[in-house]
């Protein structure tokens, strides 16, 4: 009898999924559809699903780079027809090169009709840069310049930069923090990202990038968690945000004359998920 349970239990063919487009999984509660790059999310049925849209970070130059925008979307009510994915790529990476441009904003990540996420904000440049992006989440600034501001809703300022010889520049804004203003003593840390389980597990997106510093020491700030390039504390590039974590690019330390970059943002991600 317990033998002609079980085998009728095994019997029972798995749930399928619901939709198409992007990597399908399941936990056996939720199926999860992942997109790394752009497509089309197409339900076979009406679904009700949660949408979490992370936007690319930005790139960082002196000041880091802001994470992109992050938002979710609860319950929303999906017919059958084709949406629109798209996952924002990242900044490019700013230089110090006279005459220098500030980081690259982000790019920004849609799921259908949903309210557009904005990128995250490039950071300005060391010397007289401009003001840092403006986007999900603020740009640090340079030395000379004014941090970037976050959208409302969506991420944080970018932090303050010095205003002496020894420049230490601000760390992009994050999901879940403001980046920290440079200092004398080096560059500002990039604001933390904030955490989502939508994926099943709990990730962090959406960190800052750590601020660069320009003088004859170098002390680079640390990346927000989710993603957040931390910048180097030598005479070097900066590094790259996180890739589908929207993370910010750090800025670059660097001395005359300079010829440092600093990192590239992170590439954003679109996660849609609906009941098995």
């Amino acid at each position: 009898m317990i033998g002609n349970i079980i085998a009728a239990l095994n019997s029972i063919p798995a749930p399928s999924p619901k939709a198409t487009g992007g990597t399908i999984t399941t936990n056996g509660v939720y199926f999860f559809h992942t997109f790394t790059s752009s497509g089309t999310f197409a339900p076979l049925q009406s679904l009700t699903a949660d949408c979490l849209v992370v936007a690319g970070g930005a790139g960082g130059s002196g000041g880091g780079g802001g994470g992109g925008g992050l938002l979710t979307f609860t319950s929303q009510s999906l017919t059958v027809q084709n949406y629109t994915v798209t996952v924002g790529a990242g900044g490019t990476a700013g230089s110090n090169v006279d005459p220098a441009p500030n980081g690259g904003n982000g790019n920004d990540s849609q799921f259908g009709s949903l309210t557009l996420v904005k990128g995250g904000g490039g950071g300005s440049n060391q010397i007289g840069g401009g003001t840092a992006g403006s986007q999900g989440s603020g740009g640090g600034a340079g030395y000379d310049s004014a941090a970037g501001t976050a959208t409302a809703g969506q991420g944080n300022n970018g932090g303050g930069a010095t205003t002496s010889d020894i420049r230490g520049c601000g760390g992009g804004g994050g999901a879940g923090a403001a980046g920290a203003n440079g200092t004398t003593a080096g560059g500002g840390n990039g604001g933390n990202g904030l955490a989502s389980s939508l994926s099943g597990t709990s990730v962090t997106y959406a960190g800052g990038g750590g601020g660069g510093n320009f003088g004859t020491t170098f002390v680079g700030g640390a990346g927000g968690t989710g993603g957040g390039a931390t910048c180097p504390s030598s005479n070097t590039n900066g590094n790259n945000g996180t890739a589908n974590l929207g993370g910010g690019g750090s800025g670059a330390c660097a001395t005359n004359p300079r010829t440092t970059v600093g990192g590239a943002g992170g590439s954003g991600i679109v996660i849609v998920r609906y009941a098995v």
